[in-house]
């Protein structure tokens, strides 16, 4: 593959079929007819479990290969003095079905811990496994549409509130008072699960009737509650999760906002679909919402229990780019849109991963050329500046690493 005289590449990303995705929203996107599965998360990276696949007519070889051969070619120098790869992960999901509520750790953090886990024999499939590697797992969504999750614990009056107004929560409300965020969940994360079933399910008596009935909205906690006893419960326990849509903040977002997840924040997406940047990382502590391991141990290690006041970045405009910056290093998130005939254009310190959400554009550099129609992706390395031509409007999001220079 030339990487001296071409710098563009159509990119294909994975698509990844987890339970909670829907069916229609990504093969649509992708050209393609929906399939038996879903279609969670369509991964654009360099990540070894579903490394992209770089095109080259005809020819193809993963991203996480050609990065391995070709380092500073592909990442340029500097990232990869800092990050040793590429240092983040392009995602777009597709959320049917709730996520769990979960929470990720700082990079010291999940240094320590990966370390230990490896130093005890813990195999790396074992599903009590927590960490699967050293790398911390912060976070960007940017909605597509009017997306629906959960983001860091209440205020203390907003809390109070809420357990004051929920009858089932009365009892809470002294617990709260006499130990403040951690005891709290600390007391609801250690609950036997006899009292979780006595205590939730009189509130789940009341709720879910009216969910079914269609009396609730997004905007109520008691709506998020009732679909996930009806999607998670099982074996007649109720998942204790049930209390974090109550303890978090809900939020809303429009098109074109964006949240940023950092370590220590409880969180979990509840519906809708985005555009998600992280760090190259799978360590995932979970709270509840999921069939999965939860140990509680380890989570509160990681949890921050403080009021959090959910910060919707609406991006700045650069030059037709609209840039959601973060305060880390890993990766940064941007869109374009642009009417039919506007240009816009970027100059890739790295392996900048752009995909085309809506329209048509053309990618140059010099006398290279690529068309892109929509779903489709590309990948373009360091060396020259790269013109982005709309020939109809275009909706396009690119990732990179804004550090460059080092």
């Amino acid at each position: 593959m030339d990487l001296t005289n071409r710098k563009i590449f159509k990119l294909k990303g994975k698509v990844q079929p987890y339970a909670w995705g829907g069916h229609e929203f990504i093969p649509k996107l992708l050209g393609q007819q929906p399939g038996q599965q879903p279609a969670a998360e369509y991964w654009l990276g360099a990540h070894d479990l579903a490394p992209a696949e770089v095109l080259d007519n005809g020819q193809t070889i993963t991203l996480n290969r050609l990065i391995a051969e070709h380092p500073a070619e592909t990442i340029g120098k500097s990232v990869h003095k800092v990050f040793g790869r590429l240092p983040y992960l392009l995602k777009i999901l597709d959320v049917k079905d709730m996520l769990s509520i979960q929470v990720h750790p700082s990079k010291l953090a999940a240094e320590q811990e990966y370390a230990r886990e490896n130093q005890e024999g813990i195999a790396p499939d074992d599903p009590k496994r927590n960490y699967k590697d050293d790398n911390h797992k912060p976070e960007l969504m940017l909605a597509l549409n009017d997306f629906w999750l959960l983001h860091g614990f209440k205020s203390k009056d907003q809390l109070r509130e809420v357990l004051r107004n929920v009858p089932e929560f009365i009892h809470l409300v002294a617990v709260f008072e006499q130990s403040g965020y951690e005891g709290l969940y600390a007391y609801i994360m250690q609950m036997p699960q006899e009292e979780v079933n006595r205590t939730l399910q009189p509130l789940l008596d009341r709720i879910i009737p009216l969910y079914e009935e269609g009396r609730l909205n997004r905007s109520q906690e008691d709506f998020w509650a009732a679909r996930a006893a009806l999607t998670y419960n099982s074996n007649d326990n109720i998942d204790r999760g049930i209390f974090s849509i109550y303890l978090l903040n809900l939020v809303g977002l429009k098109k074109g906002e964006a949240v940023f997840q950092e370590a220590g924040i409880l969180h979990a997406y509840l519906e809708g679909q985005n555009v998600e940047i992280m760090a190259n990382s799978d360590n995932v502590l979970r709270g509840g919402l999921t069939p999965k391991n939860v140990d509680i141990g380890e989570l509160m290690k990681h949890v921050r229990f403080e009021p959090v006041d959910p910060w919707i970045i609406q991006g700045t405009v650069e030059n037709e780019e609209r840039v959601y910056k973060t305060p880390v290093d890993d990766f940064q998130l941007s869109a374009f849109n642009l009417p039919e005939g506007g240009v816009g254009e970027f100059e890739p310190g790295t392996a900048d991963i752009i995909i085309v959400l809506s329209g048509k554009v053309e990618l140059q550099n010099g006398e290279e050329q690529i068309a892109l129609n929509a779903g489709e992706s590309a990948v373009a390395f360091p060396g020259q500046s790269i013109q982005l031509r709309a020939a109809a409007p275009s909706e396009v999001c690119r990732a990179t690493v804004p550090v460059h220079s080092a």
